[in-house]
């Protein structure tokens, strides 16, 4: 065997391991860039993968780019200058690792004469005082409570807007006393207006049907028989069903005039508490708009109190509490009158219980004078006042002078369950007079 190669031309060998597939075309190999510094030099063979290496700026193959002012090697926007090169407004250079220049007057934090302000902040301490501050800023941030809680510092049941100071509406931590305050204030400010009012849509229709009850009272009374039962004189259901029917009948005429009223009352007493401008002419303008309606809602609530009353009385006494303040809500909410006067009974019972009950024992009072001042004129006028001119005419004054009697009740009545309603919008969320008058149209 011999040691010498064999003779002719020796075909390089493609790899055994898998790769790129070689291009079987002979073509001629680009030329190589030069190889760094310290690197070896590799020959390309035929065949073999070769990957591309993107050019970085400043290596071969990276294009020239024409000078720009401020920055030998990078184009840049006019007016800019890299560090450490000349450019607009900069009169020396900036080298890497180096102070930078500033211009005169500037003082780097840290060195003599770098302003200082109390609290260690150049710009001055935090304020303490929101006042005058742009609309959004607040100081500290405004922490809300947890849901059912109070707010801090605060007693339960306040809440950011109320008014303190309000006339018609008690804050909700008022209690009971923030209510009384609302009444008699209202009460001293507007009786003179109010007054009217009352004597024209409830004090004149009391005074009819104190009238027509004793006019067509049955002048026959019950005796005791023989055995001990009652003997009813001849007619004597016929005059109390005339009597009943014309009771009825005036109460069903003279609805709608009291129902006006109300409504006349609860418009003047509102815009008075907001500052608006309120007459008793434009008041009752506003209640007949309103009367029908009203009015119909108080036919449902005598409606319910009577057949309550029919069920053990105890139904009935509930309803009247319970629907106390339809009023109101029809007034100023225009809806569900009956539902949301129940909703608010139960939702805050106390309070309301309460507040109705002072109301209905001003009434009771009222009633009760009444009846002492009828049980009066009976003993002067007898049991048929009607007989004589002279008697009739005390009867109709002893009428008269009950109904007016009356007229400070309804003043009471009205303004008290105004206040009740108010109070416990007050709990429901922000409301104060202005915002009333609004809801009123």
């Amino acid at each position: 065997m011999s040691d010498q190669p064999p003779s002719g031309p020796i075909e390089p060998v493609p790899p055994a391991s898998s790769g790129y597939p070689v291009d079987p075309t002979p073509s001629t190999p680009p030329a190589a860039a030069p190889a760094p510094a310290g690197h070896a030099d590799h020959r390309v063979t035929s065949g073999e993968f070769t990957p591309t290496v993107p050019a970085w700026p400043g290596q071969p193959g990276w294009p020239a780019v024409p000078a720009q002012p401020g920055d030998p090697t990078l184009p840049g926007p006019p007016g800019f200058a890299a560090p450490g090169q000349p450019g607009p407004g900069r009169s020396d250079s900036t080298i890497p690792g180096q102070p930078a220049p500033v211009g005169p007057g500037f003082v780097a934090p840290g060195q003599a004469g770098y302003p200082t302000a109390p609290g260690g902040q150049p710009w001055g301490a935090y304020p303490g005082d929101p006042a005058g501050q742009p609309h959004g800023w607040s100081w500290p941030a405004p922490v809300a409570p947890m849901p059912g809680g109070a707010y801090p510092g605060q007693p339960y049941g306040w809440y950011p807007g109320g008014d303190p100071n309000d006339p018609l509406v008690p804050p909700p931590h008022a209690g009971f006393g923030g209510w009384f305050a609302r009444c008699a204030g209202v009460l001293r400010r507007d009786w003179r207006q109010l007054l009217p009012i009352m004597l024209l849509t409830q004090g004149l229709p009391a005074a009819v049907i104190a009238i027509l009850s004793v006019g067509l009272a049955p002048t026959g009374q019950p005796v005791a028989g023989p055995q001990g039962t009652l003997v009813l004189p001849d007619g004597y259901f016929g005059d109390v069903f005339a009597l009943y029917g014309a009771m009825l009948l005036a109460a069903l005429i003279f609805g709608p005039l009291q129902a006006a009223g109300w409504a006349a009352g609860t418009w003047l007493v509102t815009r008075q508490a907001a500052g608006e401008p309120a007459t008793v002419g434009s008041a009752f303008r506003y209640g007949w708009r309103r009367a029908v309606g009203l009015w119909g809602w108080t036919l449902l609530a005598s409606l319910l109190i009577m057949v309550g009353s029919c069920a053990c009385v105890l139904p009935g006494i509930y309803v009247i509490f319970a629907a106390a303040l339809f009023g109101p809500v029809y007034l100023f909410e225009r809806q569900d009158p009956m539902g949301r006067s129940f909703g608010i009974f139960h939702k805050r019972f106390g309070a309301v219980l309460g507040r109705v009950s002072l109301v209905l024992a001003a009434l009771l009072v009222v009633g009760l004078a009444n009846a002492v001042l009828s049980a009066l004129g009976q003993l002067g006028y007898g049991v048929d006042p009607m007989s004589a001119p002279g008697t009739a005419v005390g009867a109709v004054l002893v009428a008269v002078a009950g109904a007016v009697l009356a007229v400070p009740a309804y003043l009471v009545q009205l303004v008290g369950l105004l206040v009740t309603y108010t109070e416990q919008r007050a709990h429901e969320g922000p409301v104060n007079a202005a915002r009333l008058a609004a809801e009123l149209g």
